[in-house]
């Protein structure tokens, strides 16, 4: 690459011999194909650690979905408000922009994304702009465009300025050849969704990264995630958030998987206390870059069962569809996440009744609810 060497001299003696740098713009120029850390042989790579800066500073894409916006809360109140940037495409609620430093980042523009790093010197990196296993379906060359072309962006952005990176995965990186009950960390793949292909994607190219470039790189297997501050986004297991909605408001609930589905879930505290440990925990302690998280499996007929003892009039039926039923049928019934539990002491807190109880308590000033009480 006898051109890209000439050029990064030629900008290197440009920044060297400029002042102030008055009237000179420098647009970063990158080689497709060629991950852009043009650095010594002999560097040492390595996110910044907490004796070098007393707090990372985090960016947050995808802000605004289902995680993004309680994990920021968390982390300011770890790290501090101002350390926490979330990022998305979308406007924000007025509650989310008030509440911490808030930007415009789009992930498929590369320049953009790379400015927000360097200007806010970032360190940590929560990607978790992606399209869901549904609605990507419903679109797979946008879902290809999100979950794959902004991923290499990520990746090579985080190579480049060294960041601690997370990205999450998910139970749809599975297929139907993977054995279902339980599921190990490592074992055949090969899921049928082009969201479970970008996610099995994406946990191959940062382990490659990882040991090509240094890339401190880490990864969490997510299971279905309830949460009583985001509405449904289109995922599979979006079932068993729709159904607390629908007791409140209605107390009519329509499942659109089989009764006897059963898919290993989370509640959304002990997903966000997972992904902060696995970030927290020292290097040495990881023994791969990507771990299963698991806190309970269950059913639709289990959970309805368990949110009827609070609200006994809910009425269930079921209206399956054929295509979530397909991609539920083809992941893990339950994950075996021994790994993380011995690699870094993981342990959930939430079982199913504290899940639906802690709902409601959420959720359920209704009315219907105290009606039920």
């Amino acid at each position: 690459m006898p051109i890209v060497k000439s050029v990064s001299r030629a900008v290197s003696q440009l920044l060297q011999s400029s002042g102030c740098g008055c009237g000179i713009s420098i647009v970063p120029v990158r080689c497709i194909g060629v991950s852009p850390r043009q650095v010594a042989s002999d560097a040492s790579f390595h996110s910044v650690s907490f004796s070098e800066s007393d707090h990372p500073r985090v960016l947050i894409t995808g802000g605004l979905g289902q995680l993004g916006v309680g994990l920021a809360k968390l982390l300011r109140k770890r790290f501090g408000k101002n350390n926490v940037i979330l990022s998305d495409i979308r406007k924000p609620a007025d509650n989310v922009f008030y509440s911490g430093p808030f930007i415009y980042a789009d992930i498929l523009d590369y320049k953009n994304l790379r400015e927000i790093v360097v200007n806010n010197r970032i360190t940590w990196l929560f990607h978790y702009s992606a399209l869901l296993s549904a609605v990507g379906e419903a679109n797979v060359p946008l879902a290809r465009a999100v979950n794959i072309t902004g991923l290499h962006n990520v990746l090579d952005i985080a190579a480049e300025h060294n960041l601690r990176l997370f990205v999450p995965s998910t139970i749809g990186a599975f297929g139907p050849t993977s054995p279902r009950d339980p599921t190990p960390d490592l074992c055949i793949q090969r899921p049928r969704t082009i969201y479970g292909v970008s996610k099995v994607h994406a946990e191959l190219m940062g382990e490659y990264y990882h040991y090509r470039y240094g890339l401190d790189f880490r990864c969490l297997r997510y299971p279905g995630i309830i949460s009583a501050d985001s509405q449904p986004g289109g995922g599979t297991t979006d079932y068993a958030v729709q159904i607390f909605h629908d007791a409140i408001k209605t107390g009519k609930f329509q499942c659109n998987l089989k009764p006897d589905t059963r898919l290993p879930m989370m509640y959304i505290d002990d997903c966000l206390k997972a992904t902060l440990e696995v970030m927290e925990a020292p290097a040495e302690a990881l023994s791969m870059r990507t771990y299963n998280i698991s806190a309970m499996s269950f059913t639709p007929e289990e959970l309805a069962q368990e949110v009827q003892k609070h609200v006994p009039e809910l009425e269930v039926t079921y209206n399956v569809d054929k295509v979530r039923q397909a991609i539920a049928d083809s992941w893990p019934m339950n994950f075996d996440d021994r790994n993380a539990r011995r690699d870094w002491g993981w342990k959930h807190d939430y079982d199913l009744p504290e899940l639906v109880t802690t709902m409601f308590s959420f959720l359920g000033s209704d009315s219907r609810i105290a009606q039920a009480n």
